[in-house]
């Protein structure tokens, strides 16, 4: 599944309580635009709609529960065509596995990119469903995780759990 650019119309929402916390949930026409461990603030008029919601929700149980390992969502992200690219070689990453920043760059044929890699991970708007928690720094150590060091630990062993 490809990820494509969208505005930032996210017109409805639904929220979950998760094991590293409650999680914001937004969708648009084409897809999920959004999991967000730290939510920001919704824009006027968007909806509730947890019904509209729900295959996210229940996908995202399962991978908490160790049922899943994998999302079969219609993704709709907003972002710049390289924080897309990013984002889509993110999804490449096997579950219960790490790789680096230069590892994600070199995969784009931009060996020097680490950085800017960094950058866009920091902005991937689908956390956990693009999984931004499994990158890691250069020497294997836990860092640049917009939900928190402690919950990309969590996610990490919750994938280590399951994967032994």
């Amino acid at each position: 599944m490809t990820l494509t650019a969208l505005d930032r119309d996210t017109s409805s929402y639904a929220t979950m309580r998760s094991p590293v916390g409650e999680l914001l949930l937004t969708a648009g026409p084409a897809g999920l635009t959004g999991v967000y461990l730290d939510p920001p603030p919704l824009a006027a008029g968007r909806r509730l709609d947890e019904e509209g919601l729900s295959a996210a929700a229940g996908q995202l149980a399962g991978y908490f529960a160790g049922e899943r390992t994998s999302f079969d969502l219609e993704l709709a992200p907003s972002g710049t065509p390289f924080q897309l690219r990013v984002w889509q070689e993110l999804r490449r990453v096997p579950y219960g596995s790490t790789v680096t920043y230069g590892e994600i760059a070199q995969r784009l044929g931009l060996p020097r990119a680490a950085r800017a890699v960094g950058a866009a991970n920091g902005q991937n708007p689908l956390s956990i469903v693009v999984p931004c928690h499994r990158v890691v720094g250069s020497g294997g150590s836990l860092v640049g995780y917009s939900g928190g060091l402690g919950r990309k630990r969590a996610l990490l062993e919750l994938e280590a759990r399951r994967g032994a």
